[in-house]
């Protein structure tokens, strides 16, 4: 008996597939839980046009998505996180950031769609974002280091800011005395 799916059965077929079956398993089980319904003549046409109408769906989609894809190869994206002074990020670069500097440049795309490598200092790195079924995108990531400033930090400048103003006043004050 020939049958139309309606959802993915396991060892049998996906859904939209005409199929062959027992009778037995097609009157008993796959049509009364919905799986699937009996190949009538009328119920094939309405297949094939079924069909029809979802491979123009599935083009355009797919037009949409390599339009989606040029635009992410073409630009960087660039971030800036904070570095310890050895260089070392403080973190590691997620997926959920490049998600939010992609929106940032008019581009919308779930995290989980978004692939990384492991990034725990600046430098310019390749990930891929899945944007549509076989359509995957590369995207170059630059990482640029922000100085973290901690309490050592502040001092140190502090110290370096009066040491640059006291050498200037001498400098000022050794020209003012010639």
């Amino acid at each position: 008996m020939k049958i139309i799916l309606k959802k993915d059965v396991q060892n049998l077929g996906e859904a939209g597939e005409v199929v062959e079956v027992k009778s037995g398993y097609a009157l008993n089980y796959l049509v009364p839980q919905g799986f699937a319904s009996v190949a009538t003549k009328g119920a094939l046409k309405q297949y094939e046009e079924t069909i029809r109408q979802r491979a123009h769906k599935e083009a355009k989609i797919v037009a949409d998505a390599e339009a989606v894809k040029k635009q992410i190869e073409s630009l960087p994206v660039k971030l800036t996180v904070k570095v310890s002074e050895s260089g070392k990020l403080y973190g590691a670069v997620t997926a959920a950031m490049v998600a939010d500097a992609l929106a940032a440049l008019g581009i919308n795309v779930d995290k989980k769609t978004i692939s990384v490598p492991e990034i725990k200092e600046a430098g310019e790195f390749e990930g891929t974002v899945k944007v549509y079924k076989a359509v995957v995108a590369d995207v170059k990531i630059l990482v640029d280091a922000e100085k973290a400033e901690g309490k050592k930090a502040d001092a140190k400048a502090e110290t370096a800011a009066e040491e640059k103003a006291e050498a200037a006043a001498e400098t000022e004050n050794v020209e003012a005395a010639e």
